[in-house]
Parts: structure tokens; sequence; C-alpha cells
């Protein structure tokens, strides 16, 4: 169930987006209006298609313009994803491995980064508003590619911008995340996209040549 998690989490932040006009989209804009960075907590659940849940994972995020996001898991395990404008590190405490490919495009136009760049929307995908439900206003995003990641992924938004996203795979897996807790704009910790993997980790992909520092 980690490791589904983990691949939804990565074909939710390779998502581009294009908003079409309505309610959703006039909230998305109010949200992103001069963003250049956001940090928030989240909460995620994948269910799977038999409609079995698995465990909800917690953690914090943090973007900033134009390419660079944090997403990290605290419980009940913990896993890092850091793209740093060049490369997406992937570092599974666990199995005390890194895996690491470079940073495609594609990443900077998903759901996640655009909220730091609307330039970055592209035209990819069918974009409907979905109207309102369980207290939010709804995008519904849907693949015009040839081989698309998934059916559908929608957006949830409230008052205070982006609350849930909701996916689902080709596989009828459903991953559910919500989002609290955002600052926009505030101070980002020095670092924060940085990432060094660990002295004894296994790294595994296209890696740059870099030091290793001590397991804490």
């Amino acid at each position: 169930m980690k490791r589904f998690l983990l691949a939804a989490t990565l074909s939710l932040l390779s998502l581009p987006i294009f908003a079409a006009a309505g309610p959703a989209r006039e909230r998305l804009d109010a949200f992103s209006k001069g963003l250049h960075s956001v940090t928030g907590r989240f909460s995620q659940t994948l269910i799977n298609a038999n409609g079995d849940a698995g465990k909800t994972t917690t953690g914090t995020m943090a973007l900033e313009a134009p390419r660079q996001f944090r997403w990290e898991t605290l419980a009940p395990y913990k896993q890092t994803i850091v793209a740093d404008g060049s490369r997406v590190w992937l570092y599974d405490p666990d199995l005390e491995q890194v895996t690491v490919r470079k940073q495609s495009s594609e990443e900077a136009q998903s759901p996640l980064t655009v909220l730091t760049d609307l330039s970055q929307m592209d035209k990819d995908f069918k974009v409907t508003e979905k109207g309102e439900h369980d207290g939010l206003v709804w995008l519904r995003l849907q693949s015009t590619g040839k081989d698309p990641q998934f059916d559908f992924a929608d957006l949830g938004f409230d008052a205070g911008g982006l609350a849930q996203m909701v996916f689902k795979d080709q596989l009828g897996n459903t991953t559910k995340i919500q989002f609290a807790g955002w600052v926009k704009n505030g101070p980002v910790d020095a670092g924060t996209f940085d990432f060094v993997p660990p002295q004894g980790t296994d790294v595994i992909g296209d890696a740059p040549v870099l030091q290793t520092q001590p397991v804490k």
C-alpha cells in the first residue's frame, strides 16, 4: 500500500492542468494571485478497486515558483519527495533507498506546482466544472492524450483555496488528499528544496555526483 500511495502521489504531481471558466476557476485564480510560495499539511488515503481503504498518511508539503516542491509523509511511516528544479528525489527510510530522476517539464505544470504559476497551465486535458458537493466547488480533469495516467482528477476548492484532490487511476484505485493550514508567501526554511541522500542509503537512478550526509 505504501508503494501505491507513493506512485499515486507522483502521478498527481506530474498532472498538467487547464481550468475552464466558472466558480472553481475563480477560486483557483483568487488563491493563486500573486502567489510565489505556499506551505501546508495533507492527509492522503488510497482506496483500491474493491473499495478497501488503506491507512491514511499525513504530512507536510511546500511549493515555490517555478518548479520546486517538497512532499513529506510523516505518519504512519516516513517518505520524502523533493523536486529541486533539476531532479526529483524519492527517499524511503524503511528501505534505506533513494530513487532519483531528472525533473520533467510536465512536473512544472502539475495541479500543485501550477498554484504558483498559472501561466504554466496547458490544454492537454479536458476540464469541466463539476458544481458543488461536500461543501466544495469542483473541477474535473480528463486527459486528452493517447496514454492517460488516470481516468480523472477532481480538484475541490473552498473559500480558502484548494481543499481536496481526488483522482482515479487506470487500475481503479482512488486517491483522496485533503489539504489544510495553507500559508501563502510565508518564509520557507533554507534547504527545503535541497536533498542529500543520507549516508548508507542506496541511490538508484540519474543522480549527480554529490556528498552524502550522516544518518540522523
